[in-house]
């Protein structure tokens, strides 16, 4: 490849990174903010800059490769934009963050083909790790994990012989109450040490059934070390006060058990690495050096001109950078509807007391209106209607599931089924919604909710992001609500008295959400 070749070369792969960079503005920047206030993707800097590494360790390789352009990393990058401008008009920044990774796999395979592909795959696609993921799907393995960490925590502090009983995620050792909470969940252990692995697994020098042992091992050691951790900070607060679950101490215990998680992969690389033959062991199973070239250069014709397949990927990262920008400007249509506060306290016999939320409680649930309120029935029965109503999910703020919050307030969930309700006689919309059954010792309610938006009614929270996600495109719309009807179970009462009752409230106040939660 002559000189003025490779400066017009690099000069349009530099082009294509700067229109990415202005195309992908918006995702990027949602990045920066959930590396910058999330400490389970904290390590979102560290893996962009091991993947600049990664790829200028391979500079050997591509230095002598001879380019073998490929129109199918065109059809990547097509593809890809498709995506990315998906993600644009419907602000769903997952699909912008896999874009661009496609988008970057694609212009290496429209560039420098099949082989040099190969070269970069690994330090490209070790990106994804730095991709947080919906914050719908961290709630739920985050209440996952709580659960299961408190469970092992427990069993670890009987093993020292102190009494301790859990509800929910509330373990009690009598003068003292320690809650798992969110942040204990493990999950800023489970993200980093997943990438560490995957790190690993790439600069190991063995067969590929023990690099994926060695990565998928990342999730077992991450549980057990977190629900250790949880175990030792019980028995430190039974044995020396509160203060072991607090501040420095607290901290450190989280530093040093990430630590210990790292020993454990070293270890069990040094295990692994006698079994079977042909595999380096020692410091030779790392490969930590600068790549060489290969003996025998690519058979293939150099370059004489910019490739056809580039170019055109070029260009249509330019399309890209500029729709997204004219897509990034277009406002949202907001329906008009009824401030909750408005909502009637009286409904057939029932009389309601509102009540409100705390302000550090509302920074985090990021919502547009609320409804909270108590109704009372002369009989004296009672429920709890609660309705947080978003006029936006495009930023990524959505309801927050009651599955996740329901075990955060020392409630066990005995029992979970989605069923259905018809509302009446008219042929309109049923009814789907979550049936939940908690507990709390001796306490028992009964609660019922589901996902209010542009007219349906629905449980399966997954579904309601396809809906977010069509609606979006179609309607220019991704408001939307929660409903949520909780009731106590007294002891000397059914179950079924108490659907009785949700039933009946939620027949009545559904028509009069719509005036609240547009179609």
């Amino acid at each position: 490849m002559s000189g003025s070749l490779a400066l017009k070369l690099w000069g349009t792969l530099l082009v294509s990174v700067v229109a990415l960079g202005i195309g992908f503005q918006g995702g990027i920047e949602e990045l920066v903010r959930r590396w910058d206030n999330q400490e389970e993707y904290s390590h979102g800097y560290l893996i962009v800059l091991v993947s600049l590494y990664l790829l200028w360790q391979k500079r050997a390789e591509l230095n002598v490769l001879q380019f073998q352009p490929s129109w199918t990393g065109a059809v990547v990058v097509v593809v890809s934009a498709i995506i990315a401008l998906l993600g644009e008009l419907t602000a769903l920044f997952l699909l912008i963050h896999y874009a661009l990774v496609a988008m970057l796999l694609g212009l290496a395979l429209a560039l420098m083909g099949w082989r040099g592909l190969r070269i970069v795959l690994v330090p490209i696609l070790l990106l994804l790790f730095a991709i947080p993921l919906p914050y719908f799907i961290d709630s739920d393995l985050s209440g996952e994990l709580q659960l299961l960490s408190s469970g092992i925590g427990v069993a670890v502090i009987r093993v020292f012989d102190i009494p301790v009983y859990l509800e929910g995620n509330v373990i009690d050792l009598g003068v003292y109450k320690l809650q798992v909470v969110e942040a204990c969940s493990g999950l800023r252990y489970l993200y980093p040490l997943m990438s560490f692995g995957f790190i690993c697994a790439y600069i190991w020098r063995a067969r590929f059934w023990k690099k994926a042992v060695l990565f998928l091992s990342t999730i077992p050691i991450t549980i057990f070390m977190n629900s250790f951790r949880i175990g030792i900070i019980g028995v430190l607060t039974d044995k020396v006060g509160i203060e072991a679950a607090q501040g420095f101490l607290h901290d450190f215990e989280g530093w040093f058990i990430f630590m210990a998680c790292v020993v454990v992969l070293f270890a069990e690389m040094w295990l692994l690495a006698p079994i079977g033959k042909g595999d380096p062991t020692g410091w030779g199973m790392f490969d930590m050096g600068a790549s060489s070239p290969p003996d025998k250069p690519s058979a293939s014709q150099p370059l004489h001109t910019l490739p056809t397949a580039f170019l055109f990927s070029t260009l249509v990262v330019f399309a890209v950078a500029i729709s997204g920008y004219s897509i990034a400007e277009r406002s949202e249509k907001v329906p008009s509807r009824a401030s909750l506060g408005t909502f009637p306290l009286t409904l057939d016999e029932w009389r309601g007391q509102p009540d409100h939320i705390t302000q550090p409680v509302l920074d985090i649930l990021s919502l547009t209106d609320y409804l909270l309120a108590n109704y009372t029935h002369p009989a004296g029965d009672v429920l709890n209607l609660y309705v947080a109503y978003y006029e936006s999910q495009r930023k990524g703020t959505s309801p927050h599931s009651p599955r996740v919050c329901i075990p955060g307030g020392g409630w066990q969930i005995a029992s979970l089924s989605r069923e259905q309700l018809d509302l009446d006689q008219s042929g309109g919309p049923a009814l789907n919604f979550n049936r939940v059954i908690i507990k709390r010792g001796e306490q028992r309610q009964l609660v019922y909710y589901w996902f209010q938006q542009r007219g349906r009614l629905m449980a399966n929270e997954y579904l309601v992001k396809w809906y977010l996600l069509a609606d979006a495109l179609t309607k220019n719309r991704t408001d939307g609500a929660l409903v949520r009807l909780t009731t106590p179970i007294d002891s000397r009462e059914s179950i079924e008295a108490g659907d009785r009752r949700l039933r009946q409230f939620a027949r009545s106040t559904i028509p009069l959400l719509h005036d609240y939660i547009p179609k």
